[in-house]
């Protein structure tokens, strides 16, 4: 049977001299792993060969039990030309890929992360799109479709609203699975400080999943990726390959 779907490529690799196998999340079908015949050759009957980043209608088959299906076609109808052209917006978009390619299983369906990937890439090609926010919200957003972001408006201990009043913020255990008030913190192992501005942050976020406009400054936007980015690692069991050129070093 044959799909034809959006896609975004997340990874590719060589598979022989002419052929490739490339991953795309798609809109309806979710990550697919494709062997792409003869799209290294300079007479490509399937669209050319297929880089990064690049976005478009993929025609393909799946193959069973989760092995490599075939891209049959694939149109490019955006390059992403304006990412290419800057190394830290390159590798927020690089980013971007690696991580929902790591987050979603093969073949199960996400439109919403779809959505949320194109959207992000396109924004990162704005000039004036602030790196850090974008990057930040994706992480975010993309934690909360999947089920793993967390509680992060009550302690997941006692239950109890964590208070921001003067500035003392909570604390944040990847393992517990969210926010710990200052009372209930010492039980547990696994655990990071996190401030009230970071805290703070969080909730604009979550203001704008509700539909309002919010704009995060870029030391809370460093703030939250940092943060999110200490609970991916936790729940991928690794870091992710770009996280040390789009995070950096420090941590919460």
């Amino acid at each position: 049977m044959r799909y034809r779907d959006p896609a975004i490529c997340l990874r590719v690799s060589d598979y022989s001299e002419t052929s490739q196998v490339a991953v795309f999340l798609t809109r309806n079908e979710g990550v697919v792993r494709l062997l792409a015949k003869g799209t290294k050759r300079a007479k490509s009957k399937s669209g050319g060969a297929v880089d990064l980043l690049s976005e478009g209608e993929l025609v393909f088959t799946l193959g069973r039990s989760g092995g490599l299906g075939v891209l049959v076609e694939f149109t490019e109808t955006v390059s992403h030309t304006p990412l290419r052209l800057q190394s830290a917006r390159l590798n927020a978009a690089l980013y971007l890929i690696e991580l929902a390619g790591e987050m979603l299983a093969q073949e199960d369906p996400h439109p919403e992360v779809f959505d949320l990937l194109h959207n992000g890439l396109g924004r990162l090609g704005q000039a004036d799109a602030p790196i850090a926010a974008v990057v930040a919200y994706f992480q975010w957003r993309l934690l909360r479709n999947v089920g793993l972001l967390g509680e992060l408006d009550h302690c997941v201990s006692c239950g109890r609203e964590v208070a921001l009043a003067g500035g003392r913020g909570a604390w944040f255990s990847a393992a517990a699975g969210g926010v710990l008030c200052n009372a209930c913190c010492a039980g547990a192992g696994e655990r990071v400080k996190v401030d009230g501005k970071t805290m703070a942050a969080l909730a604009a976020l979550s203001a704008a999943e509700s539909g309002r406009k919010v704009q995060l400054p870029d030391d809370q936007a460093e703030r939250v990726k940092g943060l999110l980015s200490y609970h991916i690692t936790y729940q991928l069991g690794k870091p992710l390959k770009l996280t040390k050129h789009v995070i950096g070093p420090k941590r919460p």
